[in-house]
């Protein structure tokens, strides 16, 4: 006996009748004509699925009942052209930047501002980021668009901008499974960056400051684009302005007093550096 399945992929419902001992393949080449998702892209998420699934299983086996709901996550094929374009496009730009390297004799150094800029309106309204955008195809849409605004108004992370004159055209998440690989993603040296939210599960959201710490490191792609030694060392450093600041803001003395600058702690270095240039202990890895 057939049962019916309804199917929904970014706001759309799709009603298949299928019959229990068919297959997750089958299923799956269904959903790819009807959304353009391709099947090796397909994520389905419904209440019972069971665990470490297989091509071959049927539906009954896979936990699929008559009248249960299906959500389908994935990047459609014209999707997918285009994320592999913005890989074309890093590919082209790190090849451009390291035949660059090759050739000059001099080293070009990121830009510094004078301290008495920082917190000031012009800087404020100009280094921030810009727009804010939850991926509304994904669970709970409201929740994430929660997590990108506290992130995007950290005082800390506020602090960093300001002060290092970075600025972001959007701020959005980046879906497990568009790079599984890839906990964040710097698009076009700002023009947008994409922090993995949620887990591989799509179950909850990751922990806060884990995100935050890549995002430190997507905002240092604003300057270099590749992982050498001048990437690692403004890496480290936003990130010992952000503990500093942090710092200095329980014991109540941060201000933006004209000309204040401060060197930190050796304390403040090791943490530092233990949490971006530790080995082991890297916790993300991005483009």
């Amino acid at each position: 006996m057939p049962i019916e399945l309804n199917v929904s992929h970014r706001g759309t419902s799709h009603r298949l009748s299928l019959l229990p001992n068919d297959t997750i393949t089958a299923l799956q080449a269904r959903l790819e004509e009807l959304t353009s998702v391709p099947s090796s892209l397909q994520k389905l998420l419904y209440k019972g699925k069971k665990p470490h699934l297989q091509d071959d299983d049927t539906l009954s086996q896979a936990g699929l009942r008559d009248g249960i709901k299906v959500q389908l996550i994935g990047p459609t094929a014209e999707e997918l052209g285009g994320m592999r374009a913005v890989e074309d496009e890093r590919n082209r730009r790190e090849r451009i930047m390291r035949e660059r390297a090759a050739k000059a004799s001099v080293k070009v150094r990121p830009r510094t501002r004078d301290v008495r800029s920082i917190g000031s309106p012009r800087a404020e309204s100009k280094y921030k980021f810009h727009r804010i955008e939850a991926l509304d195809h994904l669970p709970d849409p409201p929740a994430a668009r929660t997590l990108l605004t506290r992130l995007a108004n950290d005082p800390a992370i506020r602090h960093v901008m300001q002060k290092h004159s970075l600025a972001v055209g959007v701020l959005t998440e980046l879906a497990p499974h568009e790079h599984p690989n890839l906990l964040g993603l710097n698009v076009n040296a700002g023009q947008a960056i994409k922090l993995r939210l949620r887990t591989d599960r799509y179950d909850g959201f990751r922990l806060y400051g884990d995100v935050r710490k890549v995002l430190c490191h997507e905002l240092t792609h604003n300057v270099w684009g590749d992982h050498d030694d001048n990437f690692k060392e403004m890496n480290s450093r936003l990130n010992r302005d952000v503990l500093e600041f942090e710092r200095s803001l329980a014991e109540g003395t941060h201000s933006f007093t004209s000309g204040e600058a401060y060197e930190p702690s050796s304390e403040l270095e090791a943490e530092a550096n233990a949490l971006i240039m530790g080995g082991s202990h890297i916790l993300y890895v991005s483009v």
